[in-house]
């Protein structure tokens, strides 16, 4: 069985139980071990939420590795196999909260860093943490606050990895090099509530409402380009009615998600929809609600280095991809960084028996520690 230092910081992690927004010390302990090869740290705290910026070196390029140490609720804990912060080490995989999404990506970067820094004291730029435990909730204190904090004072991200759990067959099979938009809505139609039996008295917003929802539901949005998929609209609740069989319901309440393409913003997104609206001359309210704009990172110094690393230590290709939801990432490319999430398998995110390869954690600090060489050790200009 593996007894690697990227193992045994995972099952640190892990075994701390920071549902959002906790952090329950890890990045306490992060600090600590970064701090040990030369990093200045900063624990930034916005409302209840603890963030950590860590930094080693004052010059450009900066590479930044972003994470997060919160982990969703387990569910059902008896429903797991194991305990889910326990860590427990089984025929191979490591399983708890957090293993895949993310805590062991957040450890294959320390351990990635140690060796780099051991061996390149002196390299070139410098190599900053993001760490924040607001991902997986609101994430409106964390890495969006973090990145307000150094835009303030003029400190850039010239290249940004995020250990999202980005691959899908094998380690480092997928890195994303840019995500989607994401943008809701709370649409509320109102009707005239009534007696089923004298509908000529009412005025049913659902019936109301039907049309409408057909059309926005086949609507060709956008047919994506060479880097997105096209744009999907998504109901993902509706709800209507008293409870009792034989009353028309007064309000009808539809919440739904466009994930959309650089082909469209915000704004074009929403004229359309309330245009579709008012075609059917609906009586509704929208409250929209903009979780993030798409961001591409076009191939360059950054993916280059990535797939390189990928190359080296795995023995075959990566996919570049657009795909899943959205990340903190689109927080931090609006500021001009490249930005590449590459992280392990995702394939048990967030579900009961959450657990990730222990092989694939000693692969990715491989890999992060390769493009820290390709990176960081080329000749300054």
């Amino acid at each position: 069985m593996s007894d690697s230092n990227t193992l045994k910081l995972a099952k640190a992690l892990i075994q701390r139980p920071s549902v959002t927004p906790e952090d329950a010390g890890c990045q306490l302990l992060l600090a600590e071990r970064l701090q040990a090869i030369g990093f200045e740290i900063e624990h930034l705290r916005f409302g209840e939420v603890d963030n950590l910026w860590a930094r080693r070196g004052n010059a450009r390029p900066l590479l930044c590795f972003a994470g997060h140490t919160d982990v969703v609720p387990t569910g059902p804990e008896d429903e797991w196999t194991f305990p889910p912060f326990s860590a427990t080490e089984h025929e191979g995989l490591l399983y708890g909260r957090g293993s895949a999404d993310m805590k062991g990506s957040v450890a294959a970067f320390v351990t990635a860093c140690e060796r780099f820094i051991a061996t390149h004291p002196d390299h070139s730029g410098s190599i900053a943490f993001l760490i924040t435990s607001d991902e997986e909730g609101p994430a409106k204190d964390g890495t969006i606050k973090v990145i307000e904090t150094l835009e303030n004072r003029n400190e850039k991200i010239d290249w940004c990895l995020v250990g999202e759990p980005s691959s899908s067959n094998k380690v480092a099979d997928v890195i994303k090099n840019g995500r989607r938009g994401s943008l809701g809505a709370t649409l509320t139609v109102h009707g005239i509530q009534g007696h089923v039996a004298y509908p000529h008295l009412a005025r049913n917003p659902v019936h109301a409402f039907a049309p409408a929802l057909l059309e926005l539901s086949t609507e060709a949005w956008d047919q994506g380009n060479d880097y997105f998929p096209a744009t999907t609209f998504q109901i993902s609740n509706i709800s209507a009615g008293t409870g009792a069989t034989n009353v028309i319901p007064g309000t009808l309440e539809v919440q739904f998600n466009l994930r959309f393409s650089t082909e469209l913003n915000e704004q074009m997104i929403r004229d359309r929809v309330e245009a579709i609206l008012n075609q059917h001359a609906l009586d509704y309210e929208i409250d929209w609600q903009l979780s993030g704009n798409p961001f591409l990172t076009a191939e360059g110094e950054l993916v280059d280095a990535i797939r390189k690393a990928v190359k080296t230590v795995c023995r075959y290709d990566t996919e570049l991809s657009t795909d899943g939801g959205t990340s903190d990432g689109r927080f931090i490319a609006p500021t001009g960084a490249q930005v590449v999430e590459l992280g392990p398998l995702n394939a048990t995110i967030h579900q009961i028996n959450e657990h990730v390869s222990i092989a694939d954690l000693d692969r990715l600090s491989d890999i992060y520690e390769d493009a820290l060489v390709n990176l960081l050790t080329r000749p300054t200009s």
